[in-house]
């Protein structure tokens, strides 16, 4: 199968347009349309419906589609790694959920680069489920994720722990501690369910009586800064891991609003593959990680 056939379609699938595709790539829509019909005979299935409204999806489509960003993704890496063979540096993938990959693991890699300096770090930020496929695809080497992994394939140890804490600008008008009942008086903005923290949140606080989708929720944001600089205004008040405002708290931009006794904390995990041969690179840096541990977040 020819790779850029397979990255022209995942390109189409993606925009659900040939001619859109073509004009980006600076290649004619037939020469196009021909490279899709060699990939639908080569696979020998039907992957796109054209029509005068664009394209869709067929049912081997969509199949293809989902296992095409893995196999782009591989083959890129693999040939990163071949020019790193050129340059005598050696390649070490590291996928982390958001918050860990922004505001904790830089200050890690730049300690970690200073020691080992002929490999090449590459950090990608994405949620832990998509971390645990990328492990098991083989697009990353180390992976760390919120709380414990949900495929037995993988290994796993604590680095460490981030609480959940709800939080408002420092101008907001509400006490410093409140009842729990009370807090349906103040609009709220939450991450998306896509961070695995949020779900922990979710049962810990149902487990405490206090369903989180009945409160005033404003809307749900995939981005913490958004979300900083919306409390910052005093647009409502959120709940937020720790790590990523512990400075704004120290800087007096946000401030730490007491509701429940119980501390809303969950694990950070190192994780990888327990059957795959580990590179010497990529042991040496799971060691020095496990050695430095927290102390190395920024």
């Amino acid at each position: 199968m020819n790779i850029e056939y397979l990255r022209f379609f995942y390109e189409v699938a993606s925009v659900k347009s040939i001619s859109k595709v073509a004009n980006n790539s600076h290649i004619s829509q037939p020469a196009l349309s021909q490279q899709i019909h060699k990939l639908e005979d080569n696979l020998g299935y039907k992957l796109l419906d054209r029509s005068n409204k664009g394209v869709q999806l067929t049912e081997a489509g969509k199949i293809v589609e989902k296992y095409a960003k893995n196999i782009l993704k591989v083959y890129e890496n693999m040939l990163v790694d071949l020019n790193d063979i050129s340059n005598n540096n050696k390649a070490i993938r590291i996928d982390a959920f958001p918050t860990m990959a922004t505001y904790a693991l830089p200050c890690t890699i730049y300690m970690i680069k200073e020691k080992y300096s002929n490999y090449n770090y590459y950090l990608n930020s994405d949620y832990s489920q998509k971390v645990e496929s990328n492990i098991i695809n083989d697009v990353c080497d180390v992976g760390f994720i919120e709380g414990a992994p949900d495929n037995n394939d993988l290994f796993y140890s604590s680095v460490g722990r981030d609480r959940m804490v709800i939080v408002a600008g420092k101008d907001y008008d509400i006490p410093d501690k409140i009842a729990v009942d009370e807090l349906n008086r103040f609009p709220m903005i939450l991450l998306i369910e896509e961070y695995k923290a949020q779900k922990v949140l979710e049962k810990k606080l149902m487990d405490l009586g206090f369903d989180i989708k009945k409160q005033n929720v404003l809307f749900s944001l995939d981005s913490i800064e958004s979300i900083k600089t919306l409390l910052i205004k005093s647009l409502g008040i959120s709940i937020l891991p720790y790590s990523s405002i512990k400075k704004e708290l120290y800087l007096k931009q946000l401030k730490e609003i007491k509701v429940f006794d119980e501390s809303l904390e969950y694990d950070v995990n190192i994780i990888y593959k327990k059957d795959k041969e580990m590179d010497t690179s990529v042991k040496e840096f799971i060691d020095f990680f496990k050695k430095v541990g927290e102390k190395s977040f920024c």
